[in-house]
Formats: structure tokens, C-alpha cells, sequence
């Protein structure tokens, strides 16, 4: 059974499921004002790996993952383009969806979007307002987080040091604020800024409202697991939580966060700094396969720096695993011999102690070694058992290998040349076709399946 980090406990816990076989999932997606940078792309990524992982050992996942298509930094970017604001909205999360693809990261079970749920929104607002939880200002309504027990339990301090680290948010309506933690739940609009409906005057919702309404709606109370970057943990979760305690409902069980992509200094990127590296420039430049196969190497809680070195560095082990599955590839298709049992129970272990990829994929690089040895002595049902091993871990990352890799048509052909001069006992025209090969830059291997090629 997967055990993951519970933030709220501080421990390394089983990931009980409300439903046995079934597991329910909350993701904060992105506010759609720019394009998605490196940050994004590792929280994608690290989700879609436990996704990938849990439907791997049999799960029914639902996956639920929001657009914030309303928010300040929105309207902001809109008056300063002089654009509609819908206009923005609209072309980012066409462009997120995009990076996303290039990262081959799974579409969401359910994508809603905050601009969908303001009606319900503003039904959870009054109602928080009725309990006397929630208090309404000339600019808003604030909730009071004094009225919550355990306000803070998420970020694990107390509330004066939660308040001097607290997230790149919202100091906003400061002044009508009740206690220095109050937070937002709406916000009145000014005269040309978009607005809804509501008894406490027209306006929208503060980003805390959003999730805790979406994730109740589509995925019930007592969901297992809510998930975000670290930076999400204080204010965003910990006020999301807040207002469903504040409503007496049970709210996420489970609570998971992951490590932040730092610059080159140790400073976590993001739009607010301005350390930005675009997601969509790495997929254009490089494999994107290399950026899973770098994350899958870092543990999902620690920080990883992203440069040339560690991005070549994965691009190397990604040739070296396509021309494993080069290799393999006939084994494969004759063999019947089912995946070693062993590896996959030494993978499962390790992925099931708090999603440890690192460790993970030392035993499937470990894997291939073995079934490289395995064919070089010869035996190929103990290299094909072992490949099919490599070829089931792969599919639980998501990490798609491609046994043709980049191999040219008219080397495609001399290959099969040689096959055909060694099938007809021309040995020197096969001779002269590996050699020709060799020189140019390829590792030929011949077996009684075939010839294969590899850089």
C-alpha cells in the first residue's frame, strides 16, 4: 500500500481511500495570466507520476485539477494590455493544455474552471456569514480565522511567523481587516473590473473560495488527497481548509506537497520574482522526456535546479533506455516469458515508500543492466523477463521509451541490407555494411532476431 508525506500530521502515512479501489484527487491548477514555467511543470509532472502509478497497481483515480480564470494578476494584466480580460484567460489555458501535452502529462478527470462556481461560491460565503464565521467591510467579506480552532495546522507554526513568511499573495483590504490573518472570500469590485451578483455588493471571489467550493462539489467530503506545491501550503491550502472547517465539513484526508524548482542561487522560481524559465521553451529545445526523467531522479519534496548539466545529463539516460528498448525489442516480441516478479515487487516497494522515484529508478536502471548481461551471455528468456520488468516500470512513470529513436531511413535500410546479405550467406557484403555503419557512428548488434542499430 502507498504510503506519502502527510503535511498535516508531519508523517509518512498509508493513503487510505474513502472507497477501496478508488481514490480522489484535488490538484490546484494554474491561474491562467502567463505562460506555465519550470515550477508548474515539476507539479504536473509529480502528480501525473503518482496518477500513473496508483492506475498502475490497479486504482480507479479521479483526478480533479481547477483553472483560476478570475484573479487579480488577471484584471491586472487585461487594463495594462488593454485587452478583455476572457480574452487572456482563454488563450493561456490553451497554451498551458499545450505545455502540458509536450510534457505528456494526462489530461485532468474534471477541469473546472473558478469562473463556473460563483454562484456556489457566493452561497458558501453567506453561509459563513450566518454561522458568524465570516464578516462583510466596506471592500469585502473576510473570513475570521480566530473563529477557526486549528487555524495554522498545515503550516505547522505559529500564526506571527505564519504571518512574516506567508506566500506571494494577498495583502489585500488590510485596513477593514478585523485581525491581521483575516482573509478575502470576496472582493468588491472597482468601476470596468469584471463582477458577479451578491447580497454584500457585486464582485468576485477571493482565490481561497475557489478550490474549497470546486473540490467539495465534485469530489464529496472527506476526499483522500489534496495536493500543490509547497508555496500553495500557507495561505492557499491552509485558508481552504479553513472555510470548510468553518462550515463544519470534513475536508481533504490527506495532504501532499512538493519541493519547489530553484535558480541557480537556491531561489525558488516564480512569476513574482522574475526568475522565470518558460515550460514551453524546454519542450521546443529539448526531449521532454528529459524533464520527467530528471524529476523522477529528485525526490518529490526536495528542491531540484534545473541547468544544462542535469537536463544533458537525462537526455543521455533517455538515449541509453531507447536503445535498450532498440535492443529488446525482438526478445520481446517472441518471448512469452511474463515480467520478473522480483523487480516489480523490489519497484513497488520502493515507490510505495513515499513515492521514492530516486530509489525506484536505480532498480530499473539496475534492471537494465542485468538484461543487457542477460543478452550478451545469450539467455534470452531471462533478458526478455527482465526488459518486460523495465518496459512495466516505464509504463507506471509515464515515461514513454521509443525503440526506433531517431534512426535515419536510409540507415533503416542499410540494416535491413545486412539482414538480407546474411540470410543469403553473403557474409562479406554484411561485413562491409556493419563497417560502413561503425564508421558512421552506430553500435551494431546482430542476433538470430535480427540486426539492431543504436548511437
Amino acid at each position: 500500500m502507498l504510503s506519502l508525506y502527510d503535511t498535516a500530521t508531519q508523517t509518512v502515512r498509508p493513503l487510505a481511500m474513502r472507497e477501496p479501489g478508488k481514490l480522489s484527487i484535488y490538484l490546484c491548477g494554474p491561474t491562467v495570466y502567463g505562460p506555465p514555467h519550470l515550477g508548474h511543470g515539476r507539479a504536473t509532472l509529480v502528480y501525473d507520476v503518482l496518477r500513473r502509478y496508483l492506475t498502475w497497481t490497479g486504482i480507479d483515480v479521479r483526478l480533479v485539477s481547477n483553472i483560476t480564470d478570475i484573479d487579480d494578476r488577471i484584471i491586472e494584466r487585461a487594463e495594462r494590455e488593454q485587452r478583455p480580460w476572457q480574452e487572456i484567460t482563454h488563450k493561456c489555458e490553451a497554451v498551458w493544455f499545450e505545455a502540458m501535452a509536450g510534457l505528456n502529462v494526462e489530461r485532468p478527470t474534471d477541469v473546472p474552471h473558478a469562473t463556473e462556481y460563483v454562484p456556489e461560491m457566493v452561497a458558501m460565503i453567506a453561509e459563513l456569514i450566518e454561522r458568524g464565521r465570516a464578516y462583510t467591510t466596506a471592500d469585502g467579506v473576510y473570513l475570521n480565522v480566530e473563529t477557526v480552532p486549528d487555524y495554522g495546522l498545515l503550516a505547522n507554526q505559529n500564526l506571527s511567523d505564519m504571518l512574516a513568511g506567508g506566500g506571494d499573495r494577498e495583502v489585500y483590504g488590510a485596513d477593514n481587516k478585523r485581525n491581521p490573518a483575516d482573509f478575502a472570500l470576496w472582493k468588491i469590485s472597482k468601476p470596468g473590473e469584471p463582477s458577479w451578483p451578491a447580497p454584500w455588493g457585486d464582485g468576485r471571489p477571493g482565490w481561497h473560495s475557489e478550490c474549497v467550493v470546486m473540490s467539495l462539489d465534485l469530489l464529496g467530503e472527506g476526499f483522500d488527497l489534496h495536493c500543490g506545491g509547497m508555496d500553495l501550503k500557507f495561505p492557499h491550502h491552509e485558508n481552504e481548509r479553513a472555510q470548510a472547517v468553518a462550515l463544519g465539513k470534513q475536508f481533504a484526508n490527506h495532504w501532499m506537497h512538493n519541493g519547489f524548482v530553484v535558480d541557480s542561487e537556491g531561489e525558488k522560481m516564480s512569476k513574482s520574482l522574475g526568475n522565470v524559465a518558460n515550460l514551453l521553451d524546454l519542450v521546443e529545445h529539448y526531449d521532454a522526456r528529459a524533464y520527467r526523467m530528471l524529476l523522477l531522479q529528485t525526490h518529490y519534496r526536495g528542491p531540484v535546479r534545473i541547468g544544462q548539466d542535469n537536463i544533458d545529463a537525462s537526455s543521455k539516460a533517455l538515449a541509453g533506455l531507447d536503445s535498450f528498448a532498440a535492443r529488446t525489442a525482438a526478445v520481446l516480441s517472441e518471448s512469452s516469458v511474463p515480467a520478473d516478479a522480483d523487480v516489480l515487487a523490489q519497484f513497488r516497494s520502493r515507490m510505495d515508500d513515499d513515492l521514492d522515484t530516486p530509489n525506484a529508478m536505480g532498480v530499473l536502471f539496475d534492471t537494465v543492466r542485468r538484461a543487457n548481461a542477460a543478452l550478451d551471455a545469450g539467455d534470452n528468456a531471462a533478458a526478455g523477463s527482465l526488459a518486460a520488468a523495465v518496459h512495466e516500470m516505464c509504463v507506471a512513470i509515464g515515461l514513454v521509451l521509443t525503440a526506433e529513436g531517431d534512426i535515419p531511413a536510409e540507415v533503416s535500410a542499410m540494416v535491413a541490407s545486412l539482414d538480407s546479405a546474411r540470410a543469403s550467406k553473403d557474409f562479406a557484403a554484411a561485413d562491409a555494411l556493419r563497417a560502413q555503419l561503425q564508421a558512421d557512428g552506430w553500435l551494431v548488434e546482430t542476433t538470430k532476431q535480427g540486426t539492431t542499430v543504436r548511437r
